[in-house]
């Protein structure tokens, strides 16, 4: 049962094009200026099976791409796997936000990892008030990275997303 705070089924900030949101019950990070605190406490939200989520997913047929956020996606690794895997049986672009950086996760849990290991896309690292740029694409501070989850873990560090539709036109990685 994956805890669902919310969702958006047809967002265009969480990633490029039309992307449904899950936004998951539940983080242990509690960055100072974060936009959505009401998702920190890991009690209530709605719990949602797999299929049920996928289902809504398939609603729209405009999208074709998932992200992942929150909330802590990674608190729950485990029951979001299994819906990942859905997706991604589907045809959808996976993508994760998360307030762990790339290198914790890597070092993280068996079901951390194994989430890591089924999404296309990470955005990593906590959401830090004093970084904060509205100039950003689709990350919230500039000590977020927008990451290539696939050539991240074939490298065994992290690689910087270099698709234009991720980072934008010109875009050079810190």
């Amino acid at each position: 049962m994956i805890h669902v705070a919310g969702f958006v089924n047809d967002s265009i900030v969480d990633g490029p094009g039309i992307r449904f949101t899950v936004f998951v019950q539940g983080c242990p990070h509690h960055c100072p200026g974060c936009q959505n605190p009401e998702t920190w406490p890991f009690e209530g939200g709605v719990g949602y099976e797999p299929a049920q989520l996928l289902e809504l997913v398939r609603r729209n047929p405009l999208v074709h791409g998932v992200t992942l956020s929150g909330g802590e996606p990674f608190a729950q690794a485990g029951a979001l796997a299994p819906f990942v895997r859905l997706l991604k049986a589907q045809g959808y672009e996976v993508a994760g936000y998360t307030g762990y950086t790339f290198e914790e996760l890597l070092a993280g849990t068996a079901e951390q990892q194994e989430l890591l290991g089924l999404l296309d896309t990470l955005v990593d690292g906590r959401f830090v008030q004093a970084e904060m740029s509205l100039e950003l694409r689709f990350r919230g501070s500039r000590n977020q990275r927008i990451l290539d989850v696939p050539q991240s873990l074939a490298a065994g560090s992290a690689v910087w997303e270099t698709r234009e539709r991720w980072v934008g036109p010109g875009f050079i990685p810190a």
